[in-house]
């Protein structure tokens, strides 16, 4: 495997931590660099975290996994997607109590869902008889920096556009989007 293809696998594992970092920095009231790096870090730890569990589980675990781990991304996401709508639904009151996506049960959830698919490509390298160290390397430093840029674009946008209250509905339904699309990827269902 080249260090183009590593770079791009990373890349694109990093969509889904990028995009929900976007959401999570545009209901976010403040950001500072210990919240972009405890996400950062997080997401990171839990892409490298996935592909290595894949990795050392091989083939075994993947046909159990494999059939249903679209379903509990998508599970997860919606998850957090309702609870951010219903905060953001209570007005400005809601916000400043809201639910924070970089602090407890929250950053697991969102860590755990946006990773998934690392599980797979961990397999994958597993199957073709790849060295894990530099590419769980490489995969989690990509959605470290995804994520950190996704959540300042992310806060600057709902900054620049003042989307104030309904940021936290706006960032529940982009986690919400992103379960769809994940499970539209996966299974059979296409709309056009």
């Amino acid at each position: 495997m080249t260090l183009f293809h590593l770079l791009a696998i990373s890349l694109a594992l990093a969509v889904d931590a990028f995009a929900v970092a976007l959401a999570a920095g545009i209901r976010m009231k403040r950001i500072g660099p210990r919240t972009m790096l405890r996400l950062s870090w997080h997401f990171g730890f839990f892409q490298a975290g996935m592909a290595g569990l894949g990795w050392s589980f091989g083939l075994g675990l993947r046909d159990f996994l494999q059939p249903w781990d679209h379903w509990l991304a998508f599970g997860l996401l919606w998850l957090v997607g309702i609870n951010m709508i219903r905060s953001g639904l209570q007005g400005e009151e809601g916000m400043e109590e809201g639910v924070d996506p970089t602090r407890g049960m929250t950053l697991v959830l969102l860590s755990v869902a946006t990773s998934i698919d690392a599980l797979a490509v961990g397999f994958s390298l597993s199957v073709m008889e790849i060295s894990a160290t530099l590419p769980l390397l490489v995969i989690g430093l990509v959605a470290f920096f995804m994520t950190g840029l996704g959540m300042f674009w992310g806060y600057r946008m709902a900054k620049s556009f003042g989307v104030g209250v309904w940021a936290e509905v706006l960032g529940g339904l982009v986690l919400m989007g992103i379960g769809i699309r994940i499970v539209l990827e996966h299974t059979e269902w296409r709309f056009f």
